[in-house]
C-alpha cells in the first residue's frame, strides 16, 4: 500500500471528523437553547418524545449529542426514564440523516460550500450570519473530508492485497465487531457508516457485510452516552443503558431476520437504492425504523431492564445537607446545553435554604430557641459554600461553548446568586438579634411581634413569586412582585412610625426598639433582593440590547 494514499485517507478522515464536530457544535450554539426547550416541552409521552428526538438529532447531526443531553436531563430530574426512552428511539432514526446526505454525493460542491461559510464568518458584521457561517464551514469541511477519503479509496481499490482482504470479509460477527470497535473509537456512528458508504461505492465491501457493520456501528454509538453517564446519578446511567439495550436487542432481532431472509432484505433495500452508496444509507435508515417499530411497544420492559442492570438508589441530597451540590459539581454530568438548567435548579435549592433560614431566624426571635439560633448559623455557612461553589461553576461554564440564549442570561445568574446570599445574610442578622434579645432580656410588645409576622408573610410571598418567575420562567406573578415590593416599602415606613410612637409612649424599651427597627429594615431589603431575582433575566437581556444599540445600560442591573 502506498504510504501517501494512507496519509491522504487519514487526512480525509480528520477533516470529516473535524467538520462533523464543528457543524454540530455550531448548531448547538445557535439553536441549542431552543432545541432544549422543545425537549422539555414535547416529551410528555413516548410518541412525541420519539418525534422530537428524531428532529433534534436530524438538526444537530449527532445522536451522541442528543442522547448525552437526554442523560443530562434525566440526571437533573427534568425528564423521567419513560420520556427519555422515547427521545432515544427517535434519535436512533434521526442519526441516519447524515448517511442520507452523504449518499447524495454533493462532495464536488464542498469547496463552494466551504468558501460561502468562510465569507460569512470573516466579512459579515452580524452575529447571526457569522454563527450560520460556522455551520456552513463545518458542513463544507465535512464534505471536503469525504471527497479526500473517496479519492484515497479509489487508489486503495487498485491494491490487490487491500481489495482481497476486504472482499474476503464474510464473517457477520467479525463485521459487527469491526463496526462496533471503529464507532467506539471515533465516537460517531455517522462517521463509520459514511466510511462504509464510500467503500461500498468503490465496491470494496459486499452489501451483506455492510449491513452487519452498520449493526455494529449502532451499538458502538452508545459509548458516548454510557461514558457521559458514568459520573451521573443512577437514573442517568439507566437512560444510557436504555440506549445500549435498544441497540443490542435491535441487533439481535436483525441477526435473526437476516439469518432467514438475507436475500429478500437486500432485494427490498435495493428497490429504493440507485447505487451501493444509496443502499448503505437506506439500509441504515430502514434498519433503525424497523427496530423502533418492533421495540416501541416494549418501552416499559426496556426501562425495567435498564433499571435491573443499574440497581440501587442515589444517596439523597436534601436542603439541609451541608457543603454538597446536588445538580452541579464533580459528580454531575457536564453538558453545555443543560449547564444553565442545572445552575437554575441549584439556585432554586439555595433560595429555599435561604428562605427557610429566614423563617427559622424570625421564629428564634420570638421563641429565643438556642437550637434554632445555632441552626441558622450552620445553614448560613452552607449558603456561603453554595455561593462560592455556584459562582465558581458560572465562571467555568462561561469559558465553555454555551448556547447563545444561555450566554445572554449568564450575567444575571451572577446577580441572582449574590441576591440569594444576601437574603441568607439577613437571616443571620435576625439570628444575631435573637441572640442579643436573649442576652439582654429585651421584650418586644405584642403589637411589634404581630407587625413583624405580617411583614414576614409578605416577604415570604414575594420570595416565592420571584423564584417561580426565575426558576420556572413563569411571569404570572411579575406584576404581583412589583405591587408587593411597593406595599412592603410602605409597610416598612408605617412600622417604623409605629415603633417611634411606641417608644414615645414608653411601650417599648430602646434596646427592643433597635432590634425591631433593624429587623424591619432587613425584611424590606430582603424584598428588594427578591425583586432583583424576579427581574434579573429581563434586565440582563435589556442591558445586552442596550449595549448592542450603543445605549447606556439600565441602572442597578
Amino acid at each position: 500500500m502506498d504510504l501517501s494514499v494512507l496519509i491522504s485517507l487519514c487526512g480525509g478522515l480528520g477533516l470529516f471528523l473535524y467538520g462533523m464536530k464543528t457543524m454540530s457544535k455550531a448548531i448547538e450554539t445557535v439553536a441549542g437553547a431552543k432545541l432544549r426547550h422543545i425537549l422539555e416541552i414535547f416529551t410528555t409521552n413516548r410518541f412525541t418524545g420519539m418525534f422530537v428526538g428524531l428532529i433534534f438529532t436530524a438538526v444537530i447531526q449527532s445522536s451522541s449529542a442528543c442522547t448525552a443531553m437526554v442523560v443530562s436531563f434525566v440526571n437533573a430530574g427534568l425528564m423521567n426514564l419513560y420520556q427519555a426512552a422515547g427521545v432515544i428511539f427517535g434519535a436512533n432514526i434521526g442519526t441516519t440523516v447524515t448517511s442520507q446526505l452523504v449518499s447524495f454525493n454533493i462532495s464536488k460542491y464542498a469547496p463552494i460550500i466551504l468558501l460561502a461559510g468562510v465569507v460569512c464568518v470573516m466579512f459579515s458584521k452580524k452575529e447571526k450570519v457569522k454563527d450560520f457561517g460556522e455551520i456552513v464551514v463545518g458542513f463544507g469541511i465535512l464534505f471536503m473530508g469525504l471527497q479526500t477519503m473517496s479519492s484515497s479509496m479509489s487508489y486503495l481499490k487498485t491494491d490487490p492485497a487491500v481489495a482481497e482482504m476486504l472482499l474476503s470479509l464474510d464473517n457477520p460477527f467479525l463485521a459487527t465487531l469491526m463496526g462496533f470497535a471503529i464507532t467506539t473509537i471515533v465516537q460517531s456512528s455517522s462517521v463509520t457508516v459514511s466510511i462504509v458508504l464510500l467503500m461500498a461505492q468503490q465496491d470494496m465491501l459486499t452489501l451483506p457485510i455492510c449491513i452487519y457493520i452498520i449493526l455494529g456501528c449502532n451499538i458502538g454509538a452508545c459509548s458516548t452516552a454510557v461514558l457521559a453517564s458514568l459520573s451521573g446519578k443512577k437514573d442517568a446511567k439507566r437512560a444510557a443503558m436504555i440506549h445500549l439495550w435498544f441497540n443490542i436487542i435491535g441487533t439481535v432481532i436483525m441477526y435473526v431476520v437476516l439469518a432467514f431472509a438475507l436475500d429478500p432484505v437486500i432485494a427490498f433495500i435495493k428497490l429504493f437504492s440507485a447505487d451501493n452508496g444509496r443502499f448503505v444509507a437506506n439500509a441504515h435508515t430502514i434498519i433503525k425504523i424497523f427496530q423502533v417499530i418492533i421495540l416501541l411497544p416494549f418501552v416499559k420492559p426496556l426501562v425495567k431492564l435498564a433499571s435491573s442492570t443499574i440497581r440501587g438508589e442515589d444517596q439523597k441530597v436534601g436542603y439541609r445537607e451541608n457543603f454538597q451540590l446536588k445538580y452541579i459539581g464533580s459528580k454531575v454530568i457536564f453538558n453545555p446545553a443543560t449547564a444553565m438548567i442545572e445552575v437554575v435548579k441549584e439556585l432554586d435549592r439555595m433560595a429555599s435554604l435561604a428562605g427557610e433560614n429566614l423563617n427559622r431566624a424570625m421564629n428564634a426571635l420570638v421563641t429565643l430557641d438556642e437550637d434554632d439560633i445555632e441552626e441558622v448559623y450552620r445553614v448560613e455557612e452552607n449558603i456561603n459554600f453554595l455561593n462560592h461553589a455556584i459562582t465558581g461553576y458560572l465562571v467555568q461554564i462561561n469559558q465553555s461553548t454555551l448556547p447563545i440564549e444561555d450566554l445572554k442570561s449568564i450575567g444575571a445568574m451572577f446577580h441572582v446568586v449574590n441576591d440569594i446570599e444576601r437574603i441568607g445574610d439577613h437571616a443571620e442578622n435576625a439570628a444575631d438579634a435573637a441572640k442579643q434579645r436573649k442576652e439582654n432580656g429585651a421584650v418586644l410588645s405584642h403589637d411589634a411581634l404581630r407587625e413583624l409576622g405580617e411583614m414576614l408573610d409578605m416577604v415570604n410571598t414575594i420570595i416565592r413569586y420571584s423564584m417561580e418567575i426565575f426558576a420556572k420562567s413563569d411571569e404570572t406573578h411579575l406584576q404581583d412582585v412589583v405591587e408587593l415590593e411597593e406595599k412592603i416599602d410602605l409597610e416598612e415606613r408605617k412600622l417604623q412610625e409605629n415603633h417611634v410612637r411606641r417608644l414615645a409612649a414608653g411601650e417599648c424599651t430602646p434596646e427592643a426598639g433597635m432590634i425591631f427597627s433593624d429587623i424591619v429594615s432587613g425584611l424590606e431589603r430582603v424584598a428588594d433582593h427578591a425583586t432583583n431575582i424576579a427581574f434579573a433575566i429581563k434586565e440582563e437581556e435589556d442591558n445586552l440590547l442596550a449595549a448592542k444599540q450603543g445605549a447606556t445600560p439600565i441602572a442597578g442591573s
